[in-house]
């Protein structure tokens, strides 16, 4: 397979996307997009997955007869965070489910490693290290699948991911917009309105810019008062994963709330797909762990290996069987993690310098 250059590449999937969207994607977003993703390889990586779905075949071919499994796709250190259950507990765990496709289940876990290796490289994190917590933590989660509800185990994760005055009052301060902008947002306002606690609610309305995977396509928040205090919803446009785009079918439909509520879940409740569109609760106690704040809490050992088992309980909440990717792990060499590992991170820099390199013309 011909691989076409970083450049063409990118033409070609913003031009898939726009048919995907109806011509609805944010141009300040996607050149914002454009600017991050010379930043450093681990922003190349989170803001091109589809270019990750092109080429990691390629490079890692050993892994395309792995056991199939309906897979998260974009998995990396900074696809984790929390939200509060059905019973109102505080939950750990992998949130973001846009590019999620059936494949092969030794990608997620070289793409997790992959991305832990890029952001470790300022950070003198052992590859060795990673790769083997990654795979630890994976094949203890198909052992014993089991969702992080932190009430009252994971005492660690509890203090780390806990919500500070400075941290709540700050989330209010984004939440709390000058003025009220829905202009060519009418399936997103009523996506949002069917998502709030209550009928007919009021709400104030504006785009959103977040993340970095899928900036470029339409984000709208809705902020609300409900029995005594402010609620905040938000809705993204989804479309097919990457993964389907470069493999197909063409006729995909998105996995997102499948994978969400798994069986080795504890989900959100309110986590929804409303006719392509992800709509999730926004609050202070949804927090993720970030690398530029805390590089150091993403990278210890103990992190990664509960990393990989959240993947594993994804893998097995949906279609994954446990005996057939025991007996491929099994199969494959002790160091096989860190061998496809440090191949991806080596095709993901030699992208990145391609793409700084046509920016800086």
């Amino acid at each position: 397979m011909t691989i076409r250059p970083i450049e063409h590449s990118v033409k070609a999937y913003e031009s898939w996307l726009r048919k995907q969207l109806g011509g609805e994607t944010v141009g300040a977003d996607l050149e914002e997009k454009h600017t991050r993703m010379a930043d450093s390889p681990f922003a190349f990586l989170r803001a091109t997955y589809w270019r990750w779905a092109e080429r990691i075949l390629s490079v890692c071919d050993k892994l395309e007869g792995a056991p199939t499994v309906l897979a998260i796709g974009d998995i990396h250190l900074e696809n984790f965070g929390t939200w509060r259950d059905e019973e109102g507990r505080l939950v750990w765990g992998i949130n973001d489910f846009d590019e999620a496709a059936e494949m092969p289940y030794a990608l997620d876990l070289v793409r997790l490693a992959t991305s832990a290796i890029l952001a470790g490289s300022a950070q003198g994190t052992s590859v060795s290290e990673i790769c083997k917590k990654v795979v630890e933590g994976y094949e203890a989660g198909i052992a014993e699948p089991q969702p992080f509800v932190l009430d009252q185990d994971h005492r660690w994760l509890r203090n780390l991911v806990g919500v500070s005055e400075a941290e709540r009052a700050d989330f209010w301060n984004k939440m709390t917009p000058k003025r009220s902008s829905s202009a060519g947002a009418k399936r997103y306002v009523e996506a949002l309105a069917a998502a709030m606690p209550a009928a007919d609610s009021k709400m104030i309305i504006w785009r959103r810019r977040a993340g970095l995977g899928s900036l470029g396509r339409p984000r709208w928040v809705a902020l609300s008062t409900w029995r005594g205090g402010p609620v905040v919803r938000e809705a993204k446009a989804i479309v097919p994963s990457s993964w389907t785009y470069v493999h197909g079918p063409r006729t995909a439909t998105t996995h997102c709330e499948k994978l969400a509520s798994g069986g080795y879940r504890s989900p959100d409740p309110w986590y929804r797909v409303i006719k392509n569109i992800v709509v999730r609760r926004l609050s202070p106690n949804n927090r993720k762990i970030e690398l530029k704040h805390e590089p150091e809490q993403l990278l210890a050992p103990r992190m990664l290996r509960a990393m990989g088992y959240e993947v594993a309980n994804i893998h097995l909440g949906a279609t994954g069987d446990a005996a057939a990717i025991l007996r491929d792990l099994k199969k494959r060499k002790s160091r096989w993690l860190r061998g496809a590992a440090i191949a991806a991170a080596d095709m993901v820099r030699e992208d990145h310098r391609a793409w700084k390199v046509g920016q800086e013309r």
